[in-house]
């Protein structure tokens, strides 16, 4: 069954292009180790919600926009392993993130339909 990491995190809107290339280079990491498909996405249409939102969930603050990304594996075998090379990998530890990863919120999923 093929599995799904997602992730979503607010960036300063004036380092879109920062953000791209870390996203360029985060996914090829992630594919060396055997991810299917990596991808970011900017934030076009992100209401604010009556009770919760996207922008709340991160604490996205005016000069910033929400990002939401995934990650794609054969199944969860594939993602555990990958994931494990990954964090052990020189370039993640050196990778600096151009965003508050305190705020990003993120999780792994089963996929159910596509």
């Amino acid at each position: 069954m093929a599995y799904v990491n997602g992730m979503v995190c607010a960036v300063p809107t004036a380092d879109k292009e920062t953000y791209t290339r870390f996203a360029a280079e985060m996914a090829g990491l992630f594919k060396e180790y055997g991810a299917t498909a990596c991808v970011d996405a900017w934030g076009a249409d992100v209401p604010e919600g009556k009770q919760t939102d996207f922008l709340r969930a991160v604490q996205a603050r005016r000069d910033e926009t929400v990002c939401f990304s995934w990650i794609t594996w054969a199944d969860k075998a594939a993602h555990d392993k990958g994931w494990e090379g990954v964090m052990k990998d020189p370039r993640m530890a050196q990778a600096q993130m151009p965003f508050d990863g305190k705020r990003m919120i993120y999780g792994g999923f089963e996929v159910i339909s596509s």
